[in-house]
């Protein structure tokens, strides 16, 4: 306060009450602007804006939020459960699925590797006559 300044230069206050106001005001708007500068650097340096802004979103997100958010129990292995689980579900139905894919594609493979193999005796049997006729 400008009460405590005056008081620790009592001596020139008394001299002259109108120049300690001066230095007060101009010492108070000068540790301002510097705070401001030390803020705006940290600011900078940190990328403490962006920071700032992606966490105001996920606040504003949050306040549409029914459910309260997750919170470990302090058990951890509960905490990883809960958390794989899901994700090892839903990638094993994944799997399943590519199974399927992969076990059709091999179905319809081996049917026409069957296929083949009954053409290559055909044509074998009918090579055989050919070479009985001939003979």
């Amino acid at each position: 306060s400008y009460q405590r300044f005056a008081n620790c230069y009592r001596g020139f206050y008394k001299l002259q009450p109108e120049m300690t106001r001066s230095i007060y005001d101009q010492f108070i708007s000068q540790l301002q602007t510097s705070i401001k500068e030390e803020i705006q650097e940290v600011k900078d340096e940190g990328n403490l804006e962006v920071l700032f802004n992606s966490l105001d979103k996920i606040v504003e997100e949050a306040k549409n939020q029914e459910e309260p958010a997750w919170r470990p129990s302090g058990i951890p292995e509960e905490d990883i459960r809960s958390a794989m689980v899901p994700y090892l579900l839903k990638h094993r139905s994944y799997l399943q699925k590519v199974l399927k894919e992969k076990e059709e594609e091999n179905r319809k493979v081996a049917e026409s590797v069957l296929a083949g193999r009954d053409r290559i005796a055909e044509l074998q049997q009918l090579i055989q006559a050919r070479k009985h006729a001939w003979q």
